[in-house]
């Protein structure tokens, strides 16, 4: 039986949202409706499940969800990880901290030191924390919960199922399987077995 875990971006990214419905309602629906019937299990860390209650509401889940999907964290005193995978983020951070530090140079000689750039100051401020927040934290694991569904994944052997890049790029580091979120409808329903037969729907 497969092992699915999932991430927040299942429930609260559009473009993944809109395969089970328009509304979130629908979505939680329809998503429950087929990973009930489905030939498979569901995970998400308590951390991303208290984090998904936020974004959206504790409203919108009840019993049905939990019973649907294991609510567990990793083990995290008990598991192991290669010793790669941390020297390849402390690597990964240093670099963007340089990064990071290139962009905050620039926009400080475009302030110049009288504050003459053609750029309004606050436009100038504006695009310094996008560009900022882009180096640091765009394509890496930035945050407990994305951590927590990266290691019960590894730790369950489980699927990742995620729209986030850096939760797949360093999945994929660790030789966790990954599943594009955009395909869990379809992957759901070739999972559903037809009555009286033990084998999934074609």
């Amino acid at each position: 039986m497969k092992k699915f875990v999932l991430d927040t971006s299942v429930f609260t990214n559009p473009d993944i949202t809109q395969q089970f419905g328009e509304d979130d309602a629908t979505v939680f629906s329809n998503f429950l409706s087929l990973a009930t019937k489905a030939d498979a299990q569901f995970f998400m860390p308590s951390s991303a499940y208290q984090e998904l209650k936020i974004m959206k509401g504790a409203g919108f889940f009840s019993s049905d969800f939990e019973l649907t999907v294991h609510i567990r964290s990793p083990r995290k005193f008990t598991l192991l990880i290669p010793g790669f995978v941390l020297y390849d983020f402390i690597e990964e951070i240093r670099k963007r901290i340089d990064h990071g530090l290139r962009i905050a140079e620039e926009h400080l000689k475009l302030a110049g030191p009288n504050g003459g750039s053609p750029i309004p100051f606050d436009q100038l401020v504006n695009r310094l924390r996008n560009r900022y927040r882009e180096a640091l934290r765009q394509g890496i694991l930035d945050s407990r919960e994305d951590v927590d569904v990266i290691l019960l994944a590894y730790e369950l052997e489980g699927i990742l199922v995620t729209a986030d890049e850096g939760m797949k790029k360093w999945a994929d580091k660790m030789g966790i399987e990954i599943m594009n979120a955009k395909f869990l409808r379809d992957c759901l329903k070739n999972l559903i077995k037809p009555e009286g037969s033990g084998e999934p729907v074609s």
